[in-house]
């Protein structure tokens, strides 16, 4: 019985991390296409999410069923239970991979500016390599690497925050960047909450590995499980 709950939980690990990949390639595929104004593959990315939301399903279902039946404790009940959360998170930022794909294909010849551009695709580059951070810390249960990149969306929230300022400056200086700035704005702002989520994941991860639920970035009392 416990050779064959063992490997119940090895997949449940091994379609978690197959979920991340899929999400991150998403985020990745999403941002090509708005620099590259390429709405093909934006919808792409706008129809392949239908297969994450489904993953997410399926790990959710996976995680009750295993609870239920196996009734597990301690270390392998908070992989469980890491699992059932972190999909969650990783389930949103799909959702925002998708609107920014979406933002692509709203986008309709308005005036860019390259210069703020670029700074989105830097921006995306750095989300990119937290997403790919997080998921190596998961599958090595690696909780002070899973600290380090929390503490890393900082930056994520300054690339954000530059973009803001840029584009209102671009505003009220070219009426006819106006449309395409906001786009912009909404692009880093999805980027920012994929930054958000990567650092639940983060939190989930110390929990794991820990057993202790806490709010990383903030002041927030550690609860001990």
């Amino acid at each position: 019985m416990r050779r064959v709950f063992e490997d119940e939980l090895n997949d449940l690990h091994v379609r978690f991390s197959e979920m991340g990949m899929m999400v991150n390639e998403a985020i990745y595929k999403s941002v090509k296409a708005f620099i590259n104004h390429d709405k093909d593959l934006a919808r792409e990315v706008i129809h392949e999410d239908k297969h994450i939301n489904e993953r997410e399903v399926e790990l959710e279902k996976a995680s009750f069923e295993m609870i239920a039946l196996q009734q597990p404790v301690t270390t392998d009940l908070r992989m469980i239970v890491t699992v059932m959360k972190a999909s969650s998170d990783l389930e949103r930022m799909g959702d925002h991979a998708v609107s920014i794909a979406k933002s692509t294909i709203r986008v309709k010849g308005e005036t860019r500016v390259p210069a703020i551009e670029k700074d989105i695709a830097d921006m995306a580059e750095a989300v990119k390599e937290m997403v790919e951070q997080v998921l190596d810390a998961y599958v090595k249960e690696n909780d002070k690497k899973a600290r380090q990149i929390a503490e890393e969306d900082h930056g994520i929230n300054d690339f954000s925050n530059n973009i803001y300022e840029k584009c209102i400056d671009e505003m009220t200086r070219d009426a006819d960047t106006i449309v395409g700035s906001m786009d912009y704005m909404f692009v880093s702002s999805y980027l920012e909450r994929i930054g958000d989520y990567v650092t639940n994941i983060c939190e989930w991860i110390v929990y794991l590995k820990t057993g202790k639920l806490l709010e990383l970035n903030s002041n927030a009392s550690e609860d001990e499980f």
